[in-house]
Parts: C-alpha cells; structure tokens; sequence
C-alpha cells in the first residue's frame, strides 16, 4: 500500500501537526521542535514492501526527539536506515553521534531514545528511510548497536547500490504488483545487511546463519525470474551461485519442499493465476503452459491435476462459466456486460528488478 501527501493540502496553521501525526504513524511516535520563525512545509510518502516500508519525507529544518515515554507509548521494533538525499541532519544514539550529508546514510533503533537535527545548513532535508523489522534483521542485537547513529558514505560500491536501489524504490515502488513489492522488500534487506556488514569490518565474516538466509532469498529471486526458461534446474542454479549441488539442496533441506518441487509448484501457481486471468481467456492453454516453462503439454496437464485435483481446461471452463453467471446475474434484463478496467501489461519495470 502506498500513501502519501504534504502541508500543502492542510491549511498552514496546521501543517506542523500534520507532519508529526504522519511521522509518529509511518516511523515512530516522535517529539518535535520547529526553529524559531521557520516557515514550515513537509512532504511524505510510505510504501508498504510486505513486513518492510520504505518511506520519503522532506521538510524544513527541525529537531526531533524520542524519549523513554514515547517508546512505551508506541515501538514498531524496527532498524531504520536513512539515506540523506538533499541538506543535511545529525543523530545521536547509544553513544554515538555523527552528522550525515548527501549519499550518507545512518542506522537507528526504535527501542531506543535518540536525538536528531536537520538542516544544520538551514537547508531543506529530503530522506529516504528503510524500515526493516528486527525479526528480518539478520545482524545480531550487538552488530547493530555497533552501526548506531554512525554515518556511513554510499558513494561507491555496495553503499551506491543500495542507495540507487533505496531511491528507485521510493521512485517506482507505487506502480509495482503487491507479490513484486514483497520481493524488491526481501531485496532491499539483503542489500542492506551486506552493507551494513562490510561497514563492520567483517564483509568476509558474516555469520553462517546470515550468508545462508541471503544466499537462499537471493536463490529464491533468481527462480522467480527465470521460471519461464525450461532448462532451470537445480543445477543450473547452483552454477549460476557458484555453489555445489549438495550445497544447494542443504540449503532447502529441513523446508517443506525442495528445489524442483519449488519450481514446479512456483510455475503451477504461474498458470493457475493465467488460466483464471479474464485478459488471458484468448490464449492457448499450451503457450499459458510453455510460458511458464511446461514444454510438454501432457506433462503439464498431470501435474495440474495432481496439485489442483482437475485438469487446466476443466478448471479453465468452470472458473469462466462461474464469472459469466455472476456477470449474467448482476446485469439489468437486456443490457449488454460493462467494459472492464484494462490490465497493467505483464513487462512492466517492476518485473525487471
């Protein structure tokens, strides 16, 4: 879900409520304080990416603050990382304290009181936030408080990528599919946690736990992309990842299915959801099939039936002959369907992240 708007649509008397209302809903309850004689205008969006958000806001100079009351008045258990994308702003937690510029980013915890300014030029501040669970996290407790309120440059290497990926997201995110948003959410936390890990002087050192979870979410995106190629194997994804066989199938072992199963089921629930799409009524079942990598027809329809308990035309049939009674029933006596609302094309930009 995407929501977002500006001071400009309250009257200006109450532009500054609307901004810390926002604020304490989309981030976390936060005191602010204007400077003295600041004209104030804010703008601010959110994108719900699954159990991750991203959110962009941009607003005059401030001071904000979270104190011990207003954690227990409401904690979403989040860390949050920042990218500063215009002016500038300082933060102070657990001891730390830094200032961050454009392309910095800086790392807080919501369990713990902190203290920030923005525009310390007097300039406007525009910032990027990634909101990550701490159940999503994969760095321990004690590697995050590390990182805290530390400013970390992303002009380069793995920072610029997350910070391209950040700004992307923010950019284009509204116009994805709800399954792409919970993907490009897993993307975003894997890249998040590569860099914050090199930021810790151990980017060869990760955990075993943490390079095993991103190495499966990484697995799992490279299927999802590639399930209409017939030739995806589990061998043709362990060299792609420059692993073994065994280590691939170690990697899926102790789940509810394994590698092939994976694929098969990911391109069954592919043409179950084709098959049912009124846009779709025209195609072929057989190209539904070889478009989601089924090259043999007959193969397909055993394997429909095995999961779903019918066959692709029966199922076909029954779900068009379903729509067209509900259709016949709610339209006035004599009048023909109304036009329906046109699909978003399949090749959109969200598909290629």
């Amino acid at each position: 879900m995407w929501q977002g708007g500006s001071t400009a649509s309250v009257p200006s008397a109450e532009g500054f409520d609307w901004f810390s209302d926002m604020v304490s809903s989309a981030l976390m309850p936060t005191a602010f304080m204007l400077r003295e004689g600041t004209v104030f205008h804010a703008e601010g969006s959110v994108l719900d990416l699954g159990p991750v958000r991203v959110s962009r806001f941009s607003y005059s100079p401030l001071h904000s603050r979270r104190t011990p009351a207003l954690i227990r008045k409401g904690d979403p258990e989040q860390y949050q990382l920042g990218l500063v994308t215009r002016g500038s702003a300082w933060f102070s937690q657990h001891g730390h304290e830094s200032e961050a510029r454009v392309t910095d980013m800086v790392l807080w915890d919501t369990s713990r009181p902190y203290e920030s300014g923005s525009g310390t030029d007097g300039r406007n501040v525009d910032v990027i936030v990634l909101q990550i669970p701490k159940s999503q996290m994969l760095l321990s407790s004690r590697q995050a408080d590390r990182l805290l309120a530390q400013s970390f440059p992303v002009g380069s290497g793995m920072g610029a990528i997350l910070a391209g990926f950040l700004v992307g997201l923010a950019d284009n995110g509204r116009d994805c599919r709800p399954q792409d948003l919970n993907r490009l959410g897993n993307m975003a936390v894997d890249l998040a946690t590569s860099y914050l890990t090199q930021q810790l002087g151990a980017a060869g050192e990760a955990p075993e736990r943490t390079r095993a979870h991103v190495l499966r979410r990484r697995i799992d995106t490279f299927i999802e992309h590639n399930l209409g190629d017939p030739d995806l194997t589990p061998r043709v994804i362990a060299e792609r990842h420059h692993i073994s066989l065994r280590s691939l199938y170690a990697l899926f072992d102790g789940q509810h299915e394994g590698v092939a199963t994976s694929i098969r089921r990911r391109r069954l629930e592919h043409c179950r959801a084709d098959l049912v799409d009124p846009d779709l009524r025209r195609q072929s079942i057989q190209s539904i099939a070889a478009r989601w990598g089924f090259t043999s027809p007959t193969a397909f329809s055993r394997s429909f039936r095995a999961t779903y308990g019918t066959t692709p035309n029966e199922f076909r049939a029954d779900v068009l002959k379903s729509a067209g009674s509900q259709a016949a029933g709610s339209q006035p006596a004599g009048k023909a369907g109304s036009p329906r609302t046109a699909r978003t094309p399949a090749g959109s930009a969200c598909q290629a992240q």
